[in-house]
């Protein structure tokens, strides 16, 4: 274990001028705070504060971060109090404990709303203070290596939530050494075998290649001296995590990936960067391609680099990535740059993005959604993603992430484009609205005020708040489309009891069916959550006399060949209704069941003809009231959905839902169920609906139903 003298050794060489004697005394507070207490290894538990703080340390923090780091788990594992903390520390240092402590309490490992709604509320922490989570970065980073000493399936979930939300946000901060780290203990918990198998290869391979790494870091010192170049050479085989992940994306085994090793120039300013990018490509052949330029196109976390891939010793292909020192701390430290000290003073580095405008741009909106479970697929897909670099017309750069569409392109400029994005053209070219968007390419959106987001788009886009936008569109379209539908069968519903639908009556009715105003009176009557009937009965209990409409189903009616007194339930597989030839099938649990002659289910029933019954219909008007199903081909224009319901109750008949089972740009196919009187009266509508310009079909609906024993019912066919 680090004793406080060797971290005081450590922050002495950034940052002379740090208040020592407040470090000491919260190295102190922690050992005496921790003292009895034990990690799951057997070690000191004091051991992991000091290990977490040196982590910090390392990202040459200030010393409140230092600090806070010692005392971290004081307030959630010992009798210490933030108030306390306060008195000793002052107002900063608790603060910040108390920003860890509840990040600690948070469970982010699942996408269950509460955990969505947890993940909010880090977010939230966060934009307070950003070092609240380089803390509980390190936290968890000293947690992994230690992993091994908990129980499998603590190991397993832990290494799930790191490789799910810790590690991506690392990466997202610019932080990569503590993301590529993080990626590693977790693979080597959650796919041992693999990462076994990447590590066998890589030795296999420096036995048969003699260790190329130190060779090719003399071949590009050597080729760098020729230009009076003065630059740091490094080189590394990729972390198994990398070259595991590069597999399974590209399809490739390991020997044929291209890059599996990493070289790093370090150069003095950005004019050698270039140079050193040019004598590269000079003694070795670039490869197509695998070139980018994150110095003039910096990434949102501030990273900065030149990226290439060349044809190296021996053929071997290599990465080269090119900065300068700043760049290069930056690269490194991402974000946490911010904080960090260089003798004794806040390092100025130009290429250090404000973190809380980082913040902002990562959640940028978010942080007050309604809909937690949006927010946290926003965020993740905003974190996980590499980025590619696309320019409008007039040249601006739009940030996007891999896989990203012209949709996603059209919605990163303004919600207005998005929704009324047409087409697209990419490098002059139209292109289709899913196609996937590259480096570098000019994109231009068509536009037209008319349209719409449709349903298809949620499946093409890629970016959160692509997808936040468009679901917000559909929940509004289909709001006014059921207030629309609700407004035609108010109309219906007062005309069949001789009144007029007036705001009054809604508002009466809204009031006394406990519902917030007139709209979403209407909305529930257009999604069939409130029917015509209700509505009625609401406002005119005694005009709602005799039979009611029933539900779709059985209905026990006599019908003639019957024994007296005996009745029958009519089937919901075909809906029979007067005017049809009927037949009775008796079945020993159900009783009789009336079915339509040409009904495809009797096909299924019993065989015996001493259970089939010849019946009809019972003479006069027994019944009023009859279920069935229309299925309607429309035209998508305004007006025709309110104009076939007011055809349909015209003719006396009553809807009693709508159901849109196919949309498309230009035609909607519904279906509509109807109560009528008699085949006849069916027929009637039919022939007014389909005399219609804007109807294209109009077709009974039979729901024909296939049962077995080990099958739900399902639909088998319309005719």
């Amino acid at each position: 274990m680090f004793n406080i003298e060797e971290l005081i050794k450590k922050i002495k060489s950034y940052n002379p001028l740090a208040n020592f004697d407040l470090i000491r005394k919260s190295f102190d507070y922690g050992f005496n705070a921790h003292k009895g207490q034990y990690r799951a290894s057997g070690e000191i538990y004091f051991t992991h504060p000091v290990e977490v703080a040196n982590i910090v340390i390392d990202l040459k923090l200030d010393e409140a971060t230092i600090i806070t780091a010692l005392l971290h788990d004081t307030v959630e594992d010992t009798d210490s109090s933030l108030n306390q903390l306060e008195r000793v520390f002052g107002k900063e240092i608790s603060q910040l404990v108390d920003g860890v402590t509840k990040l600690t309490n948070l469970e982010l490992s699942s996408l269950e709303t509460k955990h969505a709604e947890n993940f909010r509320k880090l977010f939230m922490a966060m934009s307070k203070d950003l070092r609240v989570l380089l803390i509980k970065l390190a936290d968890r980073l000293h947690n992994m290596r230690t992993i091994k000493a908990l129980p499998i399936n603590k190991q397993i979930r832990k290494s799930k939530e790191t490789m799910e939300i810790f590690a991506p946000l690392a990466g997202r901060m610019g932080m990569q050494f503590m993301r590529e780290e993080l990626e590693d203990l977790s693979f080597r918990v959650l796919n041992s075998e693999a990462r076994n198998s990447i590590i066998r290869r890589f030795i296999t391979l420096r036995k048969e290649t003699d260790d190329l790494v130190p060779k090719i870091i003399d071949d590009i010192q050597q080729q760098l001296k020729k230009e009076n170049i003065n630059a740091r050479v490094t080189g590394r085989e990729k972390k198994p995590y990398s070259i595991w992940r590069k597999m399974q994306y590209k399809k490739e085994g390991f020997t044929r990936l291209s890059d599996i090793f990493a070289f790093r120039i370090v150069t003095k300013n950005e004019i050698d960067a270039y140079i050193a990018m040019g004598s590269v490509h000079r003694r070795w052949r670039a490869v197509p391609g695998k070139f980018k330029d994150y110095i003039s196109h910096p990434k949102s976390n501030g990273y900065r680099s030149i990226h290439t891939t060349v044809s190296g010793r021996d053929g071997k292909r290599v990465e080269v990535q090119i900065r300068t020192d700043e760049m290069d701390e930056v690269a490194e430290s991402g974000v946490a740059a911010h904080w960090s000290y260089r003798d004794g003073e806040r390092v100025k580095n130009p290429f250090v993005v404000d973190p809380f405008k980082w913040l902002r741009g990562l959640s940028d909106g978010f942080i007050k959604s309604d809909n937690p479970s949006e927010f946290f697929e926003h965020v993740k897909l905003e974190m996980f993603q590499d980025q590619v670099f696309c320019f409008t017309p007039k040249g601006e750069v739009i940030k996007l992430p891999r896989g990203a569409t012209p949709i996603d392109f059209a919605y990163a400029i303004h919600t207005r484009i998005g929704d009324s994005c047409v087409g697209s053209m990419v490098d002059g070219q139209r292109v289709p609205l899913w196609t996937k968007l590259k480096n570098g390419q000019s994109v231009s959106i068509i536009r037209s005020e008319a349209q719409k987001p449709q349903s298809s788009w949620e499946n093409m886009v890629y970016t959160g708040r692509a997808k936040t936008a468009i679901r917000r569109k559909l929940r509004e379209e289909k709001r006014k489309e059921n207030i629309r539908i609700g407004k035609e069968i108010a109309r219906v519903s007062f005309e069949k009891v001789g009144k007029k639908v007036t705001d009054k009556a809604l508002q009466t009715a809204a009031k006394k069916l406990v519902i917030n105003n007139v709209d979403d009176l209407l909305a529930s009557l257009g999604s069939v959550e409130l029917t015509g009937d209700e509505l009625i009965k609401t406002l005119y209990p005694k005009k709602i006399t005799g039979l009611t409409i029933q539900n779709f189903g059985e209905r026990k009616l006599s019908f003639v060949g019957l024994e007296p007194n005996q009745q029958a339930n009519t089937a919901s597989c075909c809906k029979p209704v007067p005017g049809e030839r009927i037949v009775g099938i008796a079945q020993k649990q159900k009783g009789i069941i009336i079915h339509a002659i040409d009904c495809d289910n009797l096909q299924n029933l019993d065989n015996n003809s001493r259970n089939w019954l010849d019946l009809s219909w019972p003479n006069g008007d027994v019944q009023n009231s009859h279920p069935t199903s229309l299925t309607i081909s429309m035209y998508n224009g305004v007006g025709v959905l309110g104009r076939i319901c007011s055809l349909i109750g015209e003719r006396g008949a009553n809807i009693t839902n709508i159901d849109f089972v196919d949309r498309k740009p230009d035609f909607y196919s519904i279906i509509i169920e109807i109560h009528v009187k008699d085949l006849k009266h069916l027929s009637d509508i039919m022939t007014s609906v389909e005399a219609d310009s804007d109807i294209a079909v109009v077709v009974r609906t039979r729901e024909v139903l296939e049962t077995s024993s080990n099958q739900n019912p399902r639909i088998l066919s319309n005719y």
